[in-house]
Formats: structure tokens, C-alpha cells, sequence
């Protein structure tokens, strides 16, 4: 135990990071910059050879740190798990989906977790990363790892220590974000904590996975009320008429204490705040409980796809064109601001629903995202032209990216419903314009 942790103090340990997504390949990234020889596993076989070639593919990764780290020899990919025995820490960073029907999918994490045990050796570190409900380390992971005759805690070592990646954020990376890090006991959480203290700037323990794993949900969840919360009172200013919801949130954002901005918008995407509520409902219900609050609160911004599809329909029936014949360009199709990541974005929802509505010229355009796929559709971005403008029926603002003149957007425009206050600082031309929660 003692030679374990000296060799995690001084580095001469091998690390494995299985997913090399939004969240695992930063966290590869981090460690192998740092010396730490990584490797990375992904059944992915693009993402193995992009990284072997030092050819980033995420956004929040600097091309020079990746390539810097491939070409010092620090940093490799596989696209299989042969080399599981080599590593002495092996983070799990997998995607955690739900079903259809809105239930967990822990899939991933239960696959990945088989095949580590196969390589699965004494005295080695494993750590669950993907976001998940209470339970899922010790209840799902921990027997599958026991199966091989291994004990957790003493032969092997295993925590949960949730990701907190905001795409796009300049400001925090994964290095400098404070990381929460549970075990199934104190020696697990003491030697998880000393090898993710190479990759990060505070280590915060917490007494045991549940812990680390609730703390998780906390996070997001409360994004996700608050979210609704602007979200319900932005339709109700629209109701009400004559009361700006962005101005109110901006203006009670003045108070030094007590309270916490959040905006309205079309509605939430991205992996874990559209997905947390449901995590936890369906844990909930095995303790008969309900979370009828938070579950509200996830219905509330699901359905804001529907409200701006309403808006876009009721600016059209003033116009002497039909619903389906209407051109309407979309701006903007990833989840937030200056990302690429499109999983979950109420973007794609808001076209899928117009398109459903039988909305036959969509188009849209966003620098981030060269081409998507809707209900079956095949889209491409298009340019945004004087001429693109003046010929669409409406322009729809559904993310705010920094790149876009939102001046030239409505000088050329004849109808532009904003679901971002994107053009807030716009002087000329508001008459054109349909802001959500502007309360007209």
C-alpha cells in the first residue's frame, strides 16, 4: 500500500481512461500533459486514430496540448481493453443516456465495467466518473469487479468522483474545476483523491460514493429548477403583457445576496440537466418516494421546444404565406453558446417539431455544426447572406453564438423571434423583433 502511494506521489504510475468523449479525453489529456503516462480506450475506432494522430476533435482542448502530449509518448489510444492490467488507476468516463421511456441507461458503465474486470489486478484504482443515481459504484460496479475474487477496499480500490465539464466555459477547465471524490472506504477515497490531485487544482472527499454520487445530481438538478423556474415565468410575462422577464432577472440580480441569475430560453440540452431529473425520479420511486418538485421542473423546460414552435407558427399566420410553404432559417442548432456538442439541444427539437407540423423549407445555419440529422432529414448549414435574410419568412435565434452579427441579422430580417435575448444590444430594428418573455 505504502509503495502505491509513493509511486502516485511521484508519478511513476500508468493511468487508463475508458471514453474518450466530452469527459474523458480532457481528463486523458490533463494527466498525460502532466507526465503521467495515459492511456485511453474507446470503442470508437475514429477517436482511438484521431488521437494517436494528435488530431483534436473537442473543443475545449487545446490542439497543442493534445499533439504535445501524443508526441511525448505520454498519451495513447486503443480501441480495446488489453491494456487494463497495465494501468494502476482506471477511470470510467462513459456515457450514462436514459431510455425512451425516460429510465437510466447504465449500459455503458456495466459493459465497461466486465471488461476491466477481465484485466482487474491487486492494488489498483478504479474510479467512476460518469454521471449516474446513488448506488450505481457499489451496487452495479463493485459486484462485477468482485466477481474475479477481488475485494473492494482492500484488494482493489474503488470511487466515484463525478465530471463537472462545462463545454465552451473559458473560465474553468478540468484542471482548475474542484473535484468531489468518494470511496467505498477511507483508503479507497484517500488513493482515488492522490492520483486526481495530478489533474486538478482542489480535491474535495466526501464520506462514500452515495455521497459523491447524490452531490452529483444536486448540481444539476438545481440548475435544472431554476431553469424552469425563468422558464414558466417567461411564458407568464408573455401572458401578461407588458413585463420584460430578462429585465426582471437582470434587475433582481442586483441584489448582492440571496439570489442567483438564471434565463429563460428553448428549452435545455446537453448531457446531465435534461438527464439528472429523470435519474433521480426513477430511484425515487424504489424508496416510494416521489419528486414531484424536480419532476415538474423537467417537464416545465421540455416543453419549451413546444412554446417557441408556437411562437414561430402564430409570427407566420400574420404573413400572407402558408405554414408550409414559409422559409424559415434556424440560427444556431448546438445545446449552448460557441460549442459543437449538439446531444440533447432544443434546437434540433424545435425543428423536429416544425417539421413534424409539416414545415417543408427549414434551414439553418451555425459555425459549430456543419450538418445534423432531424426526424429522419439530413441538414446542412447554410450561409447567412443579406440575400439567405431578406428571403426568409423568419429567422429563429435558438443559440446565441458570439460569432453572429445580430445588427446585420435583423437589419436584413423581416421577422426575427429571439429564444436568447441574443439581440439585446440590437438598436435598430426591434420593432422586428419577437424576444421570448418580452411580454408583447
Amino acid at each position: 500500500m505504502e509503495q502505491l502511494k509513493k509511486r502516485i506521489i511521484d508519478k511513476n504510475i500508468t493511468i487508463g481512461v475508458v471514453g474518450l468523449g466530452y469527459v474523458g479525453l480532457p481528463l486523458a489529456v490533463e494527466f498525460a500533459s502532466r507526465g503521467i503516462r495515459t492511456i485511453g480506450i474507446d470503442v470508437d475506432r475514429t477517436k482511438v486514430e484521431s488521437v494517436n494522430k494528435g488530431k483534436n476533435y473537442i473543443g475545449d482542448i487545446e490542439d497543442k496540448v493534445l499533439a504535445g502530449a501524443v508526441n511525448s509518448g505520454t498519451l495513447s489510444a486503443e480501441n480495446n481493453y488489453g491494456s487494463v492490467g497495465k494501468c494502476d488507476a482506471i477511470f470510467i468516463c462513459v456515457p450514462t443516456p436514459f431510455t425512451p421511456n425516460k429510465e437510466p441507461d447504465i449500459t455503458f458503465i456495466v459493459e465497461a465495467s466486465k471488461e476491466i474486470a477481465k484485466g482487474l489486478r491487486k492494488d489498483q484504482i478504479i474510479v467512476l466518473r460518469s454521471t449516474t443515481f446513488p448506488n450505481t459504484t457499489e451496487g452495479y460496479v463493485q459486484p462485477i469487479l468482485e466477481k474475479t475474487g477481488l475485494k473492494a477496499g482492500s484488494d482493489f480500490f474503488l470511487a466515484f468522483s463525478p465530471e463537472r465539464i462545462d463545454p465552451g466555459n473559458k473560465s474553468f477547465k478540468t484542471n482548475n474545476i474542484p473535484t468531489v471524490v468518494g470511496g467505498v472506504n477511507e483508503t479507497s477515497t484517500d488513493l482515488a483523491a492522490a492520483v486526481i490531485q495530478h489533474s486538478v487544482s482542489q480535491v474535495v472527499k466526501v464520506s462514500n460514493p452515495k455521497v459523491a454520487e447524490m452531490e452529483k445530481l444536486l448540481e444539476n438538478i438545481f440548475r435544472s429548477v431554476n431553469i424552469a423556474l425563468v422558464n414558466e415565468l417567461a411564458q407568464l410575462c408573455d401572458r401578461m403583457g407588458g413585463i420584460n422577464i430578462w429585465e426582471v432577472v437582470e434587475a433582481a440580480a442586483t441584489k448582492p445576496f440571496g439570489f442567483m441569475p438564471f434565463f429563460p430560453g428553448p428549452g435545455i440540452g446537453g448531457h446531465c440537466i435534461l438527464i439528472d431529473p429523470y435519474y433521480l425520479e426513477w430511484l425515487a420511486k424504489a424508496y416510494d418516494f416521489q419528486t414531484n418538485f424536480i419532476s415538474l421542473a423537467a417537464e416545465v423546460n421540455e416543453n419549451m421546444p413546444f412554446y417557441v414552435r408556437n411562437m414561430v407558427q402564430r409570427e407566420l399566420s400574420f404573413k400572407p404565406i402558408s405554414f408550409r410553404e414559409a422559409k424559415i432559417v434556424i440560427l444556431g442548432v448546438a445545446f449552448k453558446r460557441d460549442v459543437d456538442d449538439t446531444r440533447h439541444s432544443p434546437a434540433l427539437k424545435v425543428m423536429e417539431l416544425l417539421l413534424q407540423d409539416g414545415a417543408a423549407n427549414i434551414f439553418y445555419n451555425d459555425p459549430y455544426v456543419p450538418e445534423v440529422r432531424v426526424d429522419g432529414k439530413d441538414f446542412k448549414s447554410i450561409e447567412i447572406t443579406r440575400d439567405v435574410l431578406k428571403s426568409a419568412d423568419c429567422v429563429l435565434i435558438t443559440t446565441d453564438h458570439s460569432s453572429y452579427d445580430y445588427s446585420f441579422v435583423v437589419e436584413n430580417a423581416a421577422t426575427v423571434i429571439d429564444a436568447r435575448n441574443a439581440t439585446k444590444n440590437v438598436k435598430k430594428g426591434r420593432e422586428k423583433i419577437v424576444l421570448l418573455g418580452d411580454g408583447k
